[in-house]
């Protein structure tokens, strides 16, 4: 897929070895295992290995979820991915050898240094291609042209700079805890309101971010998947000068100021067409992934 727009990828079935017996477990999806080899595996895929303990349980802790979300997808296309030909398999098997024959490789030669074995390679393919099925299916026109129409300030390339005041939240937090955040930053808003305090200021004495020492400021971002969509749902329909009322996303609850906009360039949908089909593709993905998320059983078993 195309970075044309900035559009966020989501890292789905990785390449990994399967479950080999007494390895080490580091987490449980669904009653199905995920063991450290297949995290390290995962690992050796990047650009650079860890170089130190620490660095390596660091990277172990930022892998982990990226293979739950690859086993999650591979569980659902499992269940319910539309069906895919033997043939168009082996197709994908053979683009394979031909490749690494180009590298001089062979097939085998392959499989060893990968830990695969050639029935996993299968099964990758075929999940592969059942998700490639399964975006196809979605992504009609009158569907892209749908989203098209929805998201005109992302595909207009139209940009807000926001200030924010957060009260971060655990995932874990109780009902509770929840309703104190909240609360807490109704009141500064209320302040706000009455002008007792400027946002800057609020920022620098409440908010529970990186950014607090710079009065809240996280400069300028587009519509979709540079902020969570709660907050750029709020920021774009603000205008400038304008706080939100609480906006609550995954890592908490926040006050958010627009203090520019700056309006892009009118998108023609037969122009945008590859960048929509990209776009639509990875929050179709999210939202499934959010969806497997909320009604998964997951175990994590990894320590640091």
């Amino acid at each position: 897929m195309s970075h044309r727009t900035g559009c966020a990828l989501i890292a789905l079935l990785i390449v990994v070895p399967g479950l080999r017996a007494a390895e080490k477990v580091a987490a449980m999806v669904n009653g199905e295992a995920i063991t450290l080899p297949e995290v390290d595996s995962a690992m050796a895929q990047l650009p650079s290995a860890a170089s130190s303990p620490v660095q390596q349980r660091q990277r172990r802790s930022e892998m982990l979820p990226i293979l739950i979300d690859d086993l999650l997808v591979r569980q659902f296309l499992k269940q319910h991915g539309p069906s895919v030909e033997p043939a168009e398999v082996e197709r994908q098997v053979a683009g394979l050898a031909a490749s690494l024959k180009t590298q001089g490789k062979t097939l085998d030669e392959y499989l060893k240094e990968s830990g695969l074995t050639l029935p996993r390679i299968r099964e990758n393919f075929l999940r592969m291609l059942q998700l490639a099925k399964y975006v196809d299916a979605q992504a009609t026109d009158e569907r892209l042209r749908a989203y098209f129409a929805a998201n005109r300030d992302f595909f207009d390339k139209t940009t807000v700079r926001t200030s924010h005041i957060v009260i971060r939240v655990a995932p874990t937090a109780s009902p509770e805890e929840r309703q104190k955040a909240a609360q807490k930053l109704r009141s500064v808003r209320n302040d706000l309101e009455a002008r007792k305090i400027d946002f800057p200021a609020a920022a620098k004495a409440y908010s529970q971010d990186p950014s607090a020492p710079a009065g809240g400021d996280i400069g300028y971002t587009v519509r979709k998947f540079q902020v969570d969509e709660p907050y750029a749902r709020a920021a774009f329909t603000l205008n400038v000068g304008e706080v939100s009322d609480v906006v609550e996303t995954e890592s908490g609850y926040h006050l958010i100021w627009v203090t520019d906009r700056k309006p892009g360039k009118p998108a023609r949908y037969e122009e945008a067409a590859a960048d929509v089909r990209d776009c639509y593709e990875a929050e179709l993905k999210q939202i499934l992934l959010a969806e497997l998320r909320k009604k998964a059983r997951i175990e994590i078993k990894l320590k640091d």
